[in-house]
């Protein structure tokens, strides 16, 4: 019974995971680019739900809707400024300017609101716990883990069936022959960067309700996490990103449920570590060969 609670609380930290993973493996599908900032994306979306449920005391899914806005357009305003000057630079000026804009938000954050941690209502869900054959499943997990599957079936429907979901895997396939056939590569860009971020900010919401306390460098762990489940699923690959998400999350509440509950954070660099040893294109990924 120990064992079905701690998969339920896995797989509830694995559906946060999974949301910022989606971030980073649609932008790395389609510009190549791994945006480290994007788990400080995730961390701005955490305090404007905090604000929008305590000095507009709105409710969860006012806020998540909210959060989800102003990240998708704070994500476009990242793009714009930052990596778009970089488009045809190497790989490694990119990289850098990433770490550099995800020191700047978290840097920025501090200076405009200082240092110390807020903490979520602990009543914002007042849903009643279920209990299924003597497993009790608190309301909460339910509300995330049915908030981050809708959240990701949306993705699914936008990418596959909008003319924005055709335009971004035409970029992602060949952004020559996509600006050749007419497809606004830029703004298929910035579409990408915004659909990433909303999901991330949404991320930080549900991480807020869900732990309740939140601080200006909590996307630092939770992002390097969200990037080892996305290289775990195969980096530019949606479905990937989600499976990958959720392994690594019940990975972390097997551990912890072990008792080694300090080893949990590490677990999921082991875990990087080894995919890239023995599968380094990830559990979705193919080994693609490149001719000389």
């Amino acid at each position: 019974m120990e064992l079905i609670q701690q998969l339920v609380n896995g797989i509830s930290l694995g559906s946060i995971y999974a949301l910022i993973a989606l971030g980073y493996t649609m932008v790395y599908g389609i510009v190549k680019l791994i945006n480290f900032a994007h788990g400080d994306v995730f961390m701005v979306g955490a305090f404007i739900g905090f604000y929008s449920i305590t000095i507009f005391h709105l409710g969860f899914f006012p806020s998540l809707l909210i959060s989800m806005a102003v990240c998708a357009l704070f994500g476009v305003i990242i793009e714009r400024i930052a990596y778009k000057p970089l488009r045809n630079a190497t790989r490694i000026a990119a990289l850098i300017t990433a770490i550099g804009v995800s020191l700047f938000i978290e840097y920025g954050t501090i200076y405009l609101r200082g240092a110390q941690p807020e903490a979520y209502p602990d009543n914002l869900v007042p849903l009643k716990d279920l209990n299924v054959f003597g497993v009790t499943i608190s309301g909460q997990s339910i509300l995330i883990l049915g908030t981050s599957v809708v959240l990701m079936l949306l993705l699914q429907f936008i990418v596959h069936k909008t003319k924005i979901g055709k335009a971004m895997r035409a970029v992602s396939h060949d952004m020559d022959a996509a600006r050749l056939m007419g497809i606004n590569v830029n703004n298929t860009i910035s579409a990408t960067f915004a659909i990433g971020s909303a999901l991330a900010g949404a991320a930080g919401v549900i991480f807020g309700t869900y732990y309740t306390k939140i601080d200006p460098l909590m996307g630092i762990i939770p992002g390097l996490k969200a990037f080892v489940a996305a290289v775990l699923g195969g980096i530019g690959i949606i479905p990937g990103a989600m499976t990958g998400g959720l392994v690594l999350g019940v990975i972390e509440s097997l551990v912890s449920a072990a008792g080694y509950s300090l080893w949990r954070d590490g677990v999921a660099f082991i875990v990087l570590i080894l995919i890239l040893i023995f599968r380094p294109a990830g559990l979705f990924g193919k080994n693609i060969k490149e001719k000389v």
